[in-house]
């Protein structure tokens, strides 16, 4: 049966140093994520960490890995999907909009975007943006990925990426969102194909350099930002500038089409994650400059805004930055993950989650159902558990929700 269970009440405290060097937050975390933590800290080039209440097992550094290091770039602390990020749009429409008009806002995510493993737009519909006047030469990985790019520019892939209105309830004095309740849409994607071709080359070059890497940290190879780190470090700029591109797409196709309803945009929030920052931290007693990475951790320096989404049927939330110097100035990216894909296809019933999301008035265009609500930890309580690292500043609802269709192979 589907219930909203609690999570238990964390019992570490916030911030506590782990064992192997590293500050984490939650308790609700696999023993996996940890050991990924752990082998993380063993490498030479690695000066600190943090682990986020959101964290799973990923490739390398677990998904809510920060890791800083010195000098040196890991792609697979990265990730695949570089610089996927959320974008959230609201608009000087009422929450009731929503109600209103859901079959006209469904029309629109149906028209306006495009999901699934190779998803791209022909012909006139082909969108046009500055990222790609770009030169996507600047290194040999990204110099044939143009035309890919091209057609994907605008669309969100597979996996857990996304496409949802719903509405927005914002309280008073903060960083320019109106107070109220509005109409709004967010999103969730990356740089598509031409990121994962990225990705796959320079982690390639990263292991080849690093034979003598035990087989549980091959992933964890580093490229040299004195040599290699450099052209991987543009690529990666690049793709990050593309995957900033994809969102605005989606939301000004989007913001036109609202735009027939009487409504314009009043103010949007953005930021990425899948990422490293050549940022200035305290480490061992001094500041020094570092190379911090985020796999699937939002940048939270004091007073920046975020957005970490909860699931197609729980809130996502705005949230402000209280620069918290143990997680490197960093909060989760999401609620987490709570059950495999596999597994969510094994015990979960269509008719069941389907019945769940009717109860909370979600309209669900598509999606797969491992991407069911179930499957993710309970946002609020991953949020208490940071309440050092972000606090919340407005709450967003979904009611209209577009994902890949089920079955794509997830591209996350």
């Amino acid at each position: 049966m589907i219930s909203d269970q609690p999570t238990p009440e964390p019992t570490r405290r916030a911030g506590d140093p782990a064992p192997a060097g590293y500050a984490c937050w939650g308790d609700q975390i696999e023993e996996a994520a940890h050991q990924q933590m752990r082998n993380a800290r063993s490498l030479p080039v690695s000066v600190a960490a943090a682990l986020m209440p959101d964290a799973h097992v990923g490739y390398g550094l677990p998904i809510g890995g920060v890791l800083a290091t010195d000098n040196a770039v890991i792609p697979y602390a990265v990730g695949v999907d570089i610089a996927c990020r959320v974008r959230l749009t609201v608009f000087d429409l009422p929450a009731e909009t929503v109600d209103r008009f859901q079959d006209r806002l469904a029309e629109f995510l149906e028209r306006e975007t495009r999901f699934g493993v190779g998803a791209a737009w022909k012909g006139s519909r082909r969108a046009e943006h500055p990222v790609m006047d770009a030169d996507w030469r600047i290194t040999p990985a990204t110099a044939d990925l143009k035309d890919t790019a091209w057609e994907q520019l605008g669309t969100s892939g597979s996996g857990n990426h996304f496409v949802e209105f719903g509405e927005l309830e914002a309280w008073p004095n903060h960083h320019g969102i109106p107070a109220g309740r509005h109409l709004a849409v967010l999103s969730h994607s990356g740089s598509r194909g031409a990121g994962a071709r990225v990705a796959s080359h320079y982690s390639k070059l990263a292991r080849d350099q690093h034979p003598e890497l035990p087989k549980e940290l091959s992933h964890l190879a580093w490229l040299d930002m004195r040599t290699d780190g450099q052209e991987y470090w543009a690529a990666m700029e690049l793709m990050g500038r593309y995957a900033a591109a994809n969102h605005a797409v989606i939301h000004d196709r989007l913001a036109d089409a609202v735009g027939s309803l009487g409504g314009g945009v009043a103010c949007a929030v953005e930021n990425h994650h899948n990422f490293a920052w050549k940022e200035t931290h305290e480490i061992d007693g001094r500041r020094r400059e570092v190379i911090v990475h985020r796999k699937g951790a939002t940048p939270a320096g004091k007073g920046q805004l975020g957005f970490v989404p909860g699931s197609m049927a729980a809130p996502g939330y705005v949230v402000e930055g209280l620069g918290d110097p143990r997680s490197l100035d960093s909060g989760s990216h999401g609620a987490g993950r709570v059950m495999s894909r596999t597994q969510a296809k094994k015990v979960l019933d269509p008719e069941e989650v389907r019945a769940y999301l009717r109860e909370r008035r979600v309209r669900l265009l598509s999606a797969g159902l491992d991407e069911s609500p179930q499957v993710y930890k309970n946002i609020d309580r991953v949020l208490d558990a940071q309440s050092s690292l972000m606090r919340r500043v407005a709450r967003f609802t979904p009611r209209i929700v577009k994902m890949a269709p089920s079955g794509e192979r997830p591209e996350d």
